[in-house]
């Protein structure tokens, strides 16, 4: 499993979704690689990447269903 985060640079919630998602990977017993992205405005549109914080799991959004792509 691979795991990447999307913020845009003023997203305030990265130590709590650091929190969450460290201490969940460790309650599964899962090793797993999780890589943290600075993403800007355009490069959310181009990657489809909806909010920030976004999760991708092994390359899907893991809260699909968002409308507008973008970093807001």
């Amino acid at each position: 499993m691979k795991i990447n985060v999307y913020m845009s640079e003023l997203c305030g919630s990265y130590h709590q979704l650091r929190e969450n998602l460290d201490r969940a990977l460790a309650e599964l017993r899962l090793k797993t690689d999780v890589a943290w992205h600075t993403v800007y405005y355009d490069d959310a549109v181009s990657k489809n990447i909806k909010g920030s914080p976004s999760l991708w799991i092994d390359g899907r959004d893991a809260f699909e269903g968002g409308n507008s792509p973008g970093v807001a």
